[in-house]
């Protein structure tokens, strides 16, 4: 059952949305070469408790430990944070933030560079990122979750990159897991209409290579079976009058994206 979300809601959501945008700028500065994961996540859940008053609200689901996931190069999702998993020249990754306050629960994710990447890797980023864009652009009253889908899926083929579809988008408010399902391809004017009051994450995971996956044995991290390049990026939406609010966009992201990833 899907859960509407009122003004009054929106009011709360806002600054819970906030909050999780600004983490993920803060972290720029700290992910960089020789840097570990493990850490990165640590400063994270201090940022969230302690600067801002609010809990780390992926710390004990499905008994994650983590203030944050963690995703490097080949990995799709789900990266657990290490204290062996060190950042090198060259590598690109995915942190995957939820911040909960005023009873409310916001997720988003940013790939992040980590020194001089190549040229194919930025394209996969900057690609994905309009993936993202595309999909959000299709939120308004009236259209459908197949209109999301279908934007992400035509502009990721069209950049000959291929659409991860075992893992998709959610609903999400006071639950972290929320009706509905938010695929990443689909078809045009199927599936449930989007309505005024809908609260939901759209977060695309695009594959440099083949979309088939593979989990690893710590029953968490989900990899490319190519061993190929995967990049996500994540924003949570809320559905208005007149088309859709971003409820953790960063300041950031007013810039053009050369300037800001």
């Amino acid at each position: 059952m899907i859960k509407f979300k009122s003004q009054e809601d929106i009011i709360l959501y806002r600054d819970t949305g906030k909050i999780a945008g600004e983490i993920l700028s803060i972290l720029k500065d700290h992910v960089i070469v020789g840097a570990d994961t493990y850490s990165i996540a640590k400063y994270a859940e201090q940022l969230i408790v302690n600067k801002y008053q609010a809990i780390p609200s992926s710390i004990g689901q499905y008994d994650f430990k983590f203030a944050l996931n963690s995703s490097i190069n080949n990995v799709i999702c789900h990266g657990v944070p290490s204290r062996t998993d060190i950042l090198k020249d060259g590598d690109i990754i995915n942190l995957d933030i939820t911040v909960k306050k005023h009873g409310f629960i916001a997720d988003t994710s940013r790939m992040y560079r980590v020194g001089n990447i190549s040229s194919e890797a930025y394209r996969l980023c900057k690609v994905t990122y309009e993936c993202l864009r595309k999909g959000i652009e299709q939120v308004t009253p009236g259209n459908t979750i197949g209109d999301i889908g279908y934007a992400i899926q035509r502009h990721a083929s069209r950049n000959d990159f291929t659409v991860v579809r075992e893992y998709c988008g959610h609903g999400i408010g006071q639950e972290m897991h929320e009706d509905p399902q938010i695929t990443h391809f689909g078809n045009k004017s199927k599936g449930p209409k989007l309505q005024r009051g809908m609260t939901f994450t759209i977060e695309p995971m695009i594959n440099q290579g083949s979309r088939q996956i593979e989990h690893l044995d710590d029953d968490w991290t989900v990899v490319t079976k190519d061993g190929k390049l995967s990049a996500q990026w994540e924003h949570t939406i809320v559905v208005t009058d007149k088309g859709y609010e971003i409820l953790t966009l960063r300041e950031e992201e007013t810039g053009k994206f050369d300037s800001w990833f």
